[in-house]
């Protein structure tokens, strides 16, 4: 497949030799075919954004009523392009969506312009279900357009699936309090669901119904439905909060009528039993009170058109006597996030059952600067694998914001190598995903967008088992607190820098992509943030060695003491500087994507973190111009500083 790169690959494909269409003339003949909405409109925004203009030719479309392919089941077709032009067979519209969405990346630049290959393609999933879970309640909540965009792009990669993982941000006209001000309304939720279908996409709410349901159990008015004070947990001692839960259930489904799913989430019940509910766990036990909430939830969204119910897998595989009491139609969403040697243990747990399950990996981008690339890829690739093996229902692909500030723009690659992952009959190859990235998500021919893909991951690795666990938390921590002095000596500080820097220095002058520029930014965004991260925590070692030398010199050299003085203070503004220049970026990617309720927190911590460099170059001056200027002693450097030394 020389100079075709598609994601995910199809099936079986075969390349003619030399033969080629002019990309214009094939979009002219398609134009007129009279194909599907949506599979057009995703082909016509991408060949638009690369550039190929409509030309007139001689091409034939031909889209048989009646076909005999190999692959006859939902979602299969055959593409067929050769000189006398383009034929696609389908089983049903999303088939011809998808035989879209492949044509769609299959245009090469050659010098003479853009031309299509000639190709046959027999293509089908693997799995049915290919699911992707967006955190929008942890801090980043899309805009209605970028939801629009994030939507459109899976559906590009064959997604058939978006499922936004919701815990307060639903504006319930029954319960108005919870919500942030710019939260989902049920008028943009039933927008999302059209637009969605437009793509062969089925929306699918997820609603927290027991746990994770603190911004709503913060309220006075809520309060009483607490496990614990103002806790996390909806207490089942007090059945009010059954029907605020039935409540959000209702108006969602009546934004989003008769999905094929509908998630109650439920996971992490880490509080049952703590409070309100004490006595009744310790009467009936934690399993029964926990699987009678998922039976009565789970019925009630049956009963009320709201599909299949999904529900994450972690809390009732402590319990799996209970199986037999919960109903059949529920699927487990089967979450595991570590890169584990195998996945069939939990695989296989759920099957013996008898219940449906789909895979969940995660993207592992959360508490990160930019995801964890190498192990996200090998923990996908292997629960997929094993997932495909034991025939499950699908994929659930998860991205979480736990810290709430990571950004979607952010998570692609991980996403798209679990779509190829979960289309694909076989297990994808990292390095040929690698090289086909760069054409089929940017639509560029450079190669060095792979690369700079190779640095951000290396930037992660060099982080793994840093004191703070993730990239963000060491990120945000003050690299002058005692217990983090010893990062410069167990970290590789300038293998981090020089690995962000390959990518800095590629993709500052690089020209934006045509697709997806704005991932390309955050891209940029990441390696400046690991850049800073390993330059805070040499400052305060090249400081102190300034200032400890002026400390030695103070009474012999007074020009010397000035200058070491100076160059300590220095460095405390070019953290200062840094922080400050990285603001903007985060800013524009930041609205680029979000709602702003989240927003003002996010940029906070870079303006606390620059007054914090300013307060200790000052404290710097204080110490040059009061006890050096005027007593010619100078105190010990954390002295200077006011750090408290470990005890």
């Amino acid at each position: 497949m020389a100079d075709v790169h598609l994601i995910p690959r199809p099936r079986h494909v075969t390349v003619v030799p030399g033969c080629a269409l002019p990309a214009g003339a094939v979009w002219s003949a398609l134009r007129k075919a009279g194909l599907d909405p949506g599979g057009m409109e995703l082909l016509d925004s991408r060949w638009s954004a690369l550039g190929i203009g409509s030309e007139l030719g001689s091409i034939t479309v031909t889209v048989p009523a009646h076909h005999a392919d190999t692959f006859a089941g939902p979602q299969d077709y055959t593409l067929d392009i050769g000189a006398a032009g383009v034929r696609i067979a389908n089983h049903d519209s999303a088939g011809q969506f998808y035989a879209l969405a492949t044509l769609a990346q299959l245009p090469v630049r050659h010098h003479n312009g853009w031309q299509v290959p000639c190709v046959h393609i027999v293509d089908a999933p693997a799995l049915r279900w290919r699911i992707l879970s967006d955190d929008v309640s942890r801090g980043p909540l899309p805009t209605m357009r970028y939801f629009k965009e994030r939507i459109r792009t899976i559906a590009g990669f064959k997604y058939n699936g978006y499922s936004p993982y919701m815990e307060h941000v639903f504006v319930d006209p029954k319960h108005p309090l919870p919500a942030p001000l710019d939260g989902i309304t049920p008028g943009q939720l039933h927008v999302l669901a059209v637009y969605a279908a437009r793509f062969h996409v089925a929306f699918i709410p997820e609603q927290q119904t027991f746990a994770h349901m603190h911004e709503t159990l913060k309220w006075e008015r809520y309060a009483p439905l607490a496990e614990t004070p103002h806790g996390y947990l909806l207490a089942p001692a007090n059945p009010a909060g059954e029907a605020y839960v039935r409540d959000l259930i209702t108006d969602e489904l009546a934004a989003v009528p008769r999905p094929p799913f509908f998630h109650i989430g439920s996971d992490e019940p880490a509080d049952l039993g703590l409070g309100r509910s004490k006595e009744l766990v310790a009467a009936q036990g934690e399993g029964t009170v926990y699987a009678r909430h998922v039976i009565d939830t789970a019925n009630f969204v049956l009963t009320h058109h709201g599909g299949t119910p999904l529900i994450w897998d972690d809390a009732l595989a402590r319990h799996p006597e209970l199986f037999g009491s919960l109903p059949k139609q529920l699927v487990f969403v089967n979450w595991h996030y570590g890169l584990e040697p195998t996945y069939r243990p939990y695989i296989d747990r759920i099957a013996r059952g008898g219940f449906g399950q789909m895979v969940a990996p995660g993207a592992l981008n959360w508490n990160e600067i930019y995801p964890d690339i190498d192990d996200a890829l090998a923990a996908i690739d292997r629960f997929v694998t094993e997932g495909k093996a034991a025939h499950v229902d699908g994929l659930f692909q998860t991205v979480w914001h736990d810290d709430g500030e990571t950004l979607f723009e952010a998570t692609w690659y991980p996403i798209l190598y679990a779509a190829a992952s979960a289309w694909e009959q076989d297990s994808v190859d990292h390095a040929r995903y690698a090289r086909d990235f760069p054409s089929a998500f940017f639509g560029s021919g450079d190669a060095r967008y792979a690369d700079d893909l190779a640095s951000l991951a290396r930037c992660n690795a060099l982080l793994h088992g840093n004191p703070r666990e993730y990239g963000d938390y060491l990120f945000w921590d003050d690299p002058l607190a005692p217990d983090l002095a010893n990062v410069p000596s167990v970290m590789d500080l300038p293998a981090l820098r020089l690995s962000a820097e390959n990518a800095i220095a590629h993709l500052r002058l690089a020209d934006p992509p045509p697709l997806h520029a704005n991932a390309a930014a955050v891209m940029f965004l990441a390696a400046r943030r690991y850049d800073a991260l390993g330059r805070e925590y040499q400052i305060p070692q090249e400081a102190r060695a300034y200032y400890d030398a002026a400390a030695a010199n103070a009474k012999a050299h007074l020009g010397s003491v000035y200058r070491g003085l100076y160059l300590a203070r220095y460095l405390f503004w070019e953290q200062r500087d840094t922080m400050l220049a990285l603001e903007p970026l985060v800013r524009a990617a930041w609205e680029y994507e979000d709602r702003p309720s989240h927003e003002a927190s996010v940029l906070e911590r870079y303006r606390i973190a620059a007054d914090r460099a300013i307060a200790r170059a000052d404290r710097l001056g204080d110490v040059t111009f009061g006890d050096y200027a005027h007593k010619k002693t100078l105190p010990s450097f954390d002295a200077a500083l006011g750090i408290e030394a470990l005890p």
